[in-house]
């Protein structure tokens, strides 16, 4: 075969080199209208129409490849030539020169000669065979693919100028359209970066130019002074963030889908893709900035690093939004402002020093039913509030203690701790000024009453003073139940100092550690006389009715005779509410009284130390108690002419006073000489009162009241008569602190001394120190404001064991029941005093400290001594 590059053969050129037709490039078909495919080569083929002209000349390069690969083949086969024949020559060389010492062996020599000769052609005759046998293959192949060729194409051809023929004219309809779409949406996609630049850039030249336009907007003639346009959209911005709640998410939002919306038309601008796959792709450069790094280009970088850097602040200002929301929720939840979802609950108004004292008695109150939960809102931060509770040192029995922040005069507010579903609510007077604090009072009762959904429970309304209580009941009507701490303790401190030792029975009374009063419904006591009624409780010793028929009115200590009606409760003095039952009749002997003595009342001289705003309340009090002729003292720092003012102003008309009379000194109650310019040795009691110029201050009041206390007790000790000889045990005249602590006992066994104390924490002292009685103040209250928010009848009790008529609560001699050593079961002492009209609630024996009230046992039968003391219910007649 020749390998001629000039020769025109067909069959030689394609066997090196392939047809160059059947290498097209593939590129994607289109869609035509016509049923025929058509693909590129197609339209080249209507461009140029195949001939029959001679095939293009091998070019250049090619050949000096194809002349390069002869040399070379040329030459290996001329190097083989030569070596064939050197090696023949070599060989006839040796075989004609042998040597002399071989001669014998020349002929084995010849015949391995030609064997290798042999066995060397016969491998190449194998080699050239096998490469013949391939190259004729090959060339058999060739022969066959290039009739294929030829064959396509023929037919090519022939169906290139059958789709010329018939699709001329459609074909170019179809390039003409494809030209007019890509003129289209060439425009469109510049339309949409255009529109997404304008609208980035117009609200940005807006803020820039707001001025200018409200300075064109202003007439020139106008002499009034305008707010510009950018003040005026910054009030509204700033008006709609704070009038919407969800104004800020909202804005947000609005910002995302902006973002969205520009970045999809500027995409659209910038590549070929769709309107919806370029808002897809915004979208995910907002989510996720990091997708970006797969744009390529400069435009479509350019716009996904904006997008991206706007979907940056978006999630910047979501981050802060959502944390500002969490932090605003924790700081609500933490400053108490979260509504409070109960039922059945004590709420609690304000704030004071009473609070430790009546959450301490509502949680023993509460311990029968397992706990309950108090609700207590004041003007305080939630925090402080609850750590002051936790510094309370009591237990709470199980009693929840929720603090919320917030004003009693709100009504939002008040929703908020569930007043409406609360079973009692206790408005508490604040420390300071009275007639502020009982103004501020009256204005919570009006809130209250103006709930919507109504007050289940009864309002419990401390005051400050007595004048303002007929305000307060106008406003809140039957709902209100008033306690007056003012005229609570003084009226107190007039009975304990009449009675050395009621204060203690006061205390046992009032709290709930001990007994306290209880009225209930006993069907199974109907038609009995309340004689019976006495001693048909093991447990509970019954003080009074409730009479149905008379509008549910409490009598305390009824005659014998009173028969129960339906309907009709009893109120007796028990442990807890549930720890007592009538049972069944136990056999009493009445007995008779020993004699009938009667009481005579006796003058006394009294002296109060201190100034109070009820002073003319206080002189009424007594005046009723007092026998005539009795001596009132008051030595405190007010001139004559001012209290004579002050008590007028009051309402005492002192020329009207029918059993006391006034004695005034002035002085300091905490300088010595002042003191000792009175006769303290000759008085019956002594009351010292909490001075109306330091009673906003609890500790100042309480430390005043203490040194006054100490002072008068050491010159008490030093003028009675028998300072000699308890000095003349001591030696060398010295004293030690044994011996002061022993004259303090002393005098106190001849004089009652009663201290108003403001400060729970001053009563540990005066208990230690056993030298005088006391009153704590702010402890009852709490204790009398706890059992009329537990139970609001018990008001009623308590107003009249305070008045100045009805009953009180007073302690009695043994002698006036008994015989000494006589033999007598509680009930038995019970009956006796029934003879008096008085009701037995307890006892001291003479060798006790305390009293017991409602003891035990009642039945079994002991011995009593004259020197013993029974409290009991009688009339102040």
């Amino acid at each position: 075969m020749s390998l001629d590059l000039d020769s025109p053969s067909t069959t030689n050129r394609d066997w090196i080199f392939p047809s160059q037709s059947f290498n097209l490039p593939r590129t994607p078909a289109r869609r035509f209208s016509s049923s025929y495919p058509r693909t590129t080569s197609f339209q080249n083929s209507l461009s140029h129409p195949p001939s029959n002209s001679t095939p293009p000349a091998v070019p250049r390069t090619l050949r000096r490849r194809i002349s390069h690969r002869h040399r070379i083949v040329e030459r290996e086969s001329s190097v083989d030539a030569v070596t064939d024949g050197k090696s023949n020559d070599f060989a006839v060389q040796s075989g004609e020169c042998p040597s002399s010492g071989n001669k014998t062996t020349s002929v084995d020599k010849k015949f391995t000669s030609f064997f290798r000769r042999f066995t060397v052609s016969r491998q190449a005759a194998c080699i050239i065979a096998i490469l013949v046998t391939c190259f004729t293959c090959l060339v058999h192949k060739n022969f066959s693919l290039h009739n294929q060729v030829n064959d396509l194409q023929d037919e090519l051809s022939k169906l290139n100028i059958r789709l010329r023929r018939c699709n001329i004219s459609d074909s170019i309809d179809i390039i003409d359209s494809i030209s007019e779409y890509n003129v289209s949406g060439a425009s469109l996609k510049n339309t949409a970066l255009i529109l997404s630049f304008m609208m980035l850039s117009l609200p940005l030249a807006f803020i820039k130019y707001m001025g200018y336009i409200s300075y064109i907007r202003r007439p020139s003639d106008s002499n009034t002074e305008e707010l510009s346009l950018n003040k005026q959209l910054a009030y509204r911005v700033d008006v709609f963030l704070s009038f919407h709640p969800y104004a800020k998410p909202l804005t947000l939002l609005v910002a995302t889908l902006l973002l969205i919306c520009l970045g999809g038309l500027a995409l659209f601008g910038v590549t070929d893709d769709s309107i919806a796959d370029c808002l897809w792709l915004s979208w995910t450069y907002v989510a996720d900035s990091g997708n970006h790094t797969n744009s390529e280009g400069i435009g479509p970088r350019l716009v996904s690093v904006s997008v991206s850097f706007g979907g940056m602040l978006i999630f910047a200002m979501m981050l802060g939004l959502v944390s500002d929301a969490i932090s605003e929720k924790f700081d609500s939840l933490r400053k108490g402002r979260s509504e409070v979802v109960e039922q059945n609950h004590t709420l609690i108004l304000g704030w004071s020093d009473k609070l430790g004292s009546l959450l301490n008695q509502l949680a023993i109150a509460n311990e029968s039913l397992g706990g309950g939960t108090v609700v207590v809102m004041a003007e305080r931060d939630k925090e402080e509030m609850e750590l002051d509770i936790a510094k309370m040192e009591f237990d709470f029995r199980g009693t929840s203690v929720i603090c919320r922040s917030g004003s009693p005069l709100i009504l939002a507010d008040l929703k908020k701790v569930s007043v409406s579903k609360a079973r009692a609510i206790v408005v508490l007077a604040e420390d300071g000024n009275a007639d502020q604090s009982d103004a501020r009072a009256l204005r919570t009762v009006l809130s209250l009453t103006g709930v919507k959904e109504g007050l289940r429970g009864h309002l419990v309304v401390e005051l400050g003073d007595l004048d303002n209580e007929v305000l307060v009941k106008l406003v809140g009507g039957d709902l209100v139940e008033t306690v007056v701490a003012h005229d609570v303790i003084g009226r107190l401190m007039i009975q304990c100092a009449r009675q050395p030792g009621l204060a203690q029975i006061w205390e046992d009374i009032l709290g709930f550690e001990n007994c306290e009063f209880y009225i209930k419904k006993w069907p199974q006591l109907h038609g009995m006389q309340f004689e019976e009624v006495l001693i048909s409780f093991p447990d509970a010793i019954p003080c009074g009715i409730k009479v149905a028929s008379s509008g549910g009115k409490i009598i305390l200590n009824p005659d014998d005779s009173y028969v129960l009606q339906e309907g009709d409760e009893v109120l007796v003095i028990a442990e807890d509410d549930d720890s007592y039952a009538p049972a069944a009749l136990p056999m009493v002997q009445r007995g008779n009284l020993p004699k009938n003595l009667i009481i005579p009342k006796t003058t006394e001289r009294i002296l109060f130390c201190g100034w109070r705003r009820d002073m003319e309340d206080m002189i009424l009090v007594l005046d009723a108690f007092l026998a005539h002729g009795s001596e009132l003292w008051m030595f405190n720092e007010v001139s004559e002419k001012e209290r004579e003012k002050k008590l007028t102003d009051g309402g005492l008309d002192i020329s009207r006073l029918a059993n006391i009379i006034l004695v005034n000194r002035e002085g300091n109650a905490v300088i010595r000489r002042h003191l000792e310019s009175l006769p303290l040795e000759s008085f019956d009691s002594i009351l010292i009162l909490a001075d109306e110029s330091v009673e906003d201050s609890a500790i100042q009041a309480d430390s005043r009241s203490l040194a006054t206390l100490l002072l008068i007790r050491d010159i008490q000790a030093k003028r009675l008569p028998y300072r000699e000889s308890m000095v003349s045990k001591i030696h060398g005249g010295s004293s030690s602190q044994g011996s002061w602590r022993e004259e303090m006992q002393q005098a106190s066994d001849k004089s009652v001394i009663i201290s108003e104390i403001l400060d729970p924490r001053t009563k540990n002292l005066l208990s230690m120190s056993k030298i005088s009685d006391y009153v704590l103040s702010n402890e009852l209250v709490s204790m009398a404001l706890a059992m009329v928010a537990e139970d609001r009848q018990i008001n009623d009790v308590l107003e009249e064991l305070f008045a100045e008529e009805g009953n009180e609560m007073q302690i009695r001699g043994a002698a006036l029941y008994l015989c000494d050593s006589e033999e007598l079961s509680f009930y038995e002492v019970l009956l006796r005093a029934r003879q008096r009209r008085e009701i037995v609630i307890g006892y001291r024996l003479a060798n006790a400290d305390k009293a017991v009230i409602n003891p035990p046992a009642k039945t079994e039968r002991r011995k009593w001594s004259v020197k013993d003391v029974f409290v009991v219910i009688a009339d102040k007649e």
